[in-house]
Formats: structure tokens, sequence, C-alpha cells
């Protein structure tokens, strides 16, 4: 789930850097591709990975 987010980030950053679009300081291609590196590293830490649901087995 979370590598989908991190793709989606990424494919916005590039649209923000080809589109030669001007956004303010805060939402700048450069901050949304380092949102798109900590969620990926998230990912590989293993955070989000394995959601099971915990139940009563019978």
């Amino acid at each position: 789930m979370l590598a989908i987010i991190s793709a989606a980030l990424f494919f916005i950053a590039f649209l923000i850097n080809a589109a030669d679009i001007s956004t303010n300081e805060t939402f700048t291609s450069t901050n949304v591709m380092l949102l798109g590196l900590t969620v990926l590293a998230l990912h590989l830490a293993g955070i989000g990975s394995g959601w099971t649901v915990r139940g009563r087995r019978r």
C-alpha cells in the first residue's frame, strides 16, 4: 500500500516538474519527491506491510 502511495507522489512530483507548474514554496516538486522517498523508506522498513485482521480462530 505504501509503495503505491509513493509511486503516486513521485508521479505528482514529475508532473509538477515536467509541466513547469508554479506552486508555493511548500508544494514544490522536490518536497513532493522527498515525501515519496519517505513513504518508500517506510515501505522498505516493513511499516504498513502485512496488515492482518486479528480474530478468533476455531
